[in-house]
């Protein structure tokens, strides 16, 4: 018998239009939740063939979220683009950005193999794999623009951490009240870090990890590549400390991409991407401990976002 139950987690008008997208003979026979995600509601549906053998797809629905309509477009017009380029991206199957047919508006894709890696352990053979996917994105050329990216913060609503040095932060502020510099725009994922990487990675041998999908593309844009290398940049930092913030700069280069001209240009996207993080501290930390790095507390985090930004301004 399917677990039919199971499948009552999706809501019925939802399960009804994915059923209109799946092929003859084929049925929704179980649903899993999966993590990770901050604004949608993302589930794993497992597709039953008439030869009996099964497949899967991904349910994304964004529910009382006050742009689904305009991240889904972006989304859906993402993944088509991307279909038969360098980069590894869920195929659309359909897209409800206006809820005509589901509870809510929805995403329907395929399933990409592969999961995320948020541990320590294996980060130096990894890097190389994120600064080189990222090249392969910004390589990507559409012939119709995505929208012009947003910086959703600005110097006032920049939160100082407690114990922070003061003369620092204001520092680092002023950098990003100045005019944004010059650039060569170049298509942005706007969200690519390690959450949203799938990686394949082998017992231990002679093949080292492979990157398997990039997924959530509901803010794709048209910008710098700073902007990405720079949000990549302060996760990592704060995933993994300082450090690695600042080397991933430099591994995108080694993989043949190309930053701002001068120092100080790099500079600014690269301090007005770790002080957007300063507002948000708290809800960036919640997914990372329910994925099982249970010790970022969102004092952890502040501290080493800290540590980053004077890393930064020290130069």
């Amino acid at each position: 018998m399917t677990d039919h139950h199971e499948a009552a987690a999706v809501r019925p008008l939802a399960l009804a239009w994915v059923d209109r997208h799946l092929e003859a003979g084929e049925r929704v026979v179980g649903t899993e939740a999966l993590h990770g995600g901050i604004t949608a509601e993302m589930r794993r549906l497992t597709i039953g063939r008439r030869d009996g053998g099964t497949r899967d797809l991904v349910l994304r629905t964004f529910v009382g979220v006050e742009h689904a309509e305009d991240w889904l477009a972006r989304e859906s017009g993402a993944l088509t683009l991307l279909t038969g380029t360098d980069v590894p991206a869920p195929g659309l199957v359909a897209v409800d950005p206006t809820a005509a047919h589901c509870e809510y508006p929805s995403l329907l894709m395929t399933h990409l193999a592969g999961r995320t890696v948020l541990d320590d352990e294996g980060l130096e053979s990894r890097v190389p794999l994120l600064a080189r996917q990222l090249v392969a994105i910004h390589a990507v050329r559409p012939a119709e623009r995505p929208r012009g990216y947003v910086a959703l913060s600005t110097a006032d609503s920049v939160v100082t951490p407690k114990g922070a040095d003061a003369a620092t932060w204001a520092a680092a502020t002023d950098v990003i009240r100045r005019p944004a510099p010059p650039y060569e725009g170049r298509f942005l994922h706007r969200d690519f870090h390690p959450g949203n990487v799938l990686f394949d990675i082998p017992p231990p041998g002679p093949t080292g990890p492979r990157i398997t999908g990039v997924v959530d593309w509901a803010v794709t844009s048209w910008g710098p590549a700073d902007l990405d290398v720079a949000h990549c940049s302060t996760n990592l930092a704060l995933l993994h400390g300082p450090a690695w913030g600042l080397r991933f700069a430099e591994a995108y280069e080694d993989a043949g991409g190309v930053l701002a001209a001068t120092a100080s240009e790099r500079l600014y996207w690269q301090v007005r991407d770790g002080l957007a993080f300063s507002e948000e501290v708290r809800w960036v930390a919640q997914p990372w401990r329910e994925a099982g790095r249970t010790e970022l507390t969102t004092r952890a985090v502040e501290e080493r976002l800290d540590a980053y930004i004077t890393a930064l301004m020290d130069g």
